[in-house]
C-alpha cells in the first residue's frame, strides 16, 4: 500500500530483559514501519485486552479504533479494510 496514507507501527510487549534479543531481530529481519517497546504486558496490553501475539489493530487517522482484531498482513481482508478507512474521510 505504498504511496497510501497507512503507517505501520509495532509494538512490542516483550519484557525489559529480552529488549536487546527485540532490537536484534528488528536489525537482522530488517523490519520497517515504526517499531515501539511497550516494556511487558503493562497498561497498554491490558486496555487492547492483548492476551497473546501477534496482535493486529487497526486505527483511523484520528486515532480512533477501527478494529483491534484485524486480519493478519498477509490476509487479502486486511487490504480491502485499509482502503475502507482511507476511504472515509
Amino acid at each position: 500500500m505504498y504511496g497510501t496514507d497507512v503507517q505501520v507501527v509495532s509494538i512490542s510487549v516483550d519484557e525489559e530483559k529480552d529488549k536487546v534479543k527485540w532490537l536484534k531481530m528488528i536489525k537482522d529481519e530488517q523490519l520497517g514501519g515504526l517499531q515501539l517497546f511497550a516494556s511487558g504486558w503493562g497498561d497498554f496490553a491490558k486496555y487492547y485486552k492483548i492476551t497473546g501475539i501477534p496482535r493486529f489493530m487497526v486505527f483511523d487517522r484520528q486515532g480512533k479504533v477501527v478494529t483491534i482484531d484485524s486480519p493478519r498482513p498477509s490476509n487479502p481482508e486486511l487490504k480491502q479494510l485499509l482502503e475502507k478507512v482511507l476511504a472515509t474521510k
